[in-house]
């Protein structure tokens, strides 16, 4: 009998012991009906980080436009404590920190294998960053496919963007497209299909899959794949006061698999994801996806390549370099300015 009793008593404290230390994350997605939500995030945070914890770590998961947000608020009001772990597009809450934009530059990554250099470069700034402007810790970050420029009028590369109103998803990139001779127009991303469809805006820049997906090949007749938008970087952190009431292992655990889960896969599947979407918009080569559009691709100069690099360095660094602290700046050329060859 006093054994089965101290065998009851053993398990019951384990017991206790299991729920105190399981935890329920509240964590807010990116948009639920983009790709990287929806095979990536839900299958990670509903599944895999569970299975990866013998269930020590569970989430309760929903993405920042299911909870009304447009996504620039999401690292502030983790901040307040509202949930534990979000993700949005870096660009998006640069009015909140301005040393994020240094992450995703237009002009500076003309294919994916340079984007991973410039984001690995980055990646130890950018945690400094998230832990100063948000009290986070950076968990990850991955792209959407390509930002290129959809536009409901002929054109034939980057010189005829002058005289025409471009949407524009941040400021870095409003610049860039200044330079051209275009106007950059700030709408947000749910705006664009009606805009270019009442002529609000000429052109419009995002990635092939998302705009595909959103209907944007549906009111736009020309599609110039040179990625000017950059990569629009999904960044994922944790709320700090989170992260600290993680022990050591767990911590562990939830970086490893958020790379091999989540974060590897997506940038494994984003040069296809961005082939896909060209195939989509102009009905040329397969579209797993749904009906091809008929848009017209425009192909990429290289005299283009090389006018987009000029303006970063004569145009976007300076304007940048106006408006974020020093320190930041110096990081951005020890990293990223050295990975791609861009010094003061």
């Amino acid at each position: 009998m006093k054994y089965r009793n101290v065998v009851v008593m053993v398990l019951m404290i384990l017991s206790f012991a299991s729920v105190s230390f399981a935890q329920e994350l509240k964590v807010v997605g990116s948009w639920s009906f983009l790709s990287l939500y929806k095979n990536f995030e839900v299958p990670f945070w509903t599944e895999k980080l569970p299975a990866a914890t013998d269930g020590k770590i569970s989430a309760n998961l929903t993405s920042f436009n299911e909870m009304g947000m447009k996504g620039g608020e999401v690292f502030r009001l983790m901040s307040m404590k509202l949930f534990d772990v979000g993700s949005t597009v870096a660009n998006y809450a640069v009015s909140d920190s301005t040393a994020l934009e240094g992450l995703d530059l237009p002009g500076i990554a003309p294919d994916i294998d340079t984007a991973r250099k410039v984001v690995n470069a980055y990646r130890p700034v950018l945690d400094d960053i998230m832990n100063e402007s948000f009290n986070a810790k950076l968990i990850g970050i991955a792209p959407y496919p390509a930002q290129v420029l959809f536009c409901n009028t002929e054109i034939s590369g980057l010189s005829d963007l002058k005289g025409k109103k471009v949407r524009a998803s941040g400021r870095t990139l409003a610049e860039f497209l200044d330079a051209t001779g275009a106007t950059g127009v700030t709408l947000a991303f749910s705006e664009v299909p009606q805009s270019l469809q009442r002529g609000v805006v000429d052109c419009a820049v995002t990635g092939s899959l998302s705009g595909f997906s959103a209907g944007w090949g549906e009111v736009s007749t020309h599609l110039y794949p040179l990625p000017i938008g950059g990569w629009a970087f999904v960044v994922t952190a944790m709320s700090l006061d989170t992260w600290k009431s993680l022990d050591k292992n767990t911590q562990d655990l939830l970086m490893t698999n958020f790379a091999k889960h989540l974060e590897d896969p997506v940038w494994d599947a984003v040069a296809t994801e961005t082939q896909q979407g060209i195939n989509c918009l102009t009905g040329t080569g397969e579209c797993p996806q749904g009906d091809p559009v008929k848009m017209k691709l425009v192909k990429v100069s290289k005299e283009d390549i090389s006018v987009a690099s000029n303006i970063l360095n004569k145009v976007v660094l300076p304007k940048w370099s106006e408006r974020v602290d020093k320190k930041w700046i110096d990081r951005w050329y020890e990293t990223v300015g050295k990975t791609v060859g861009i010094s003061k």
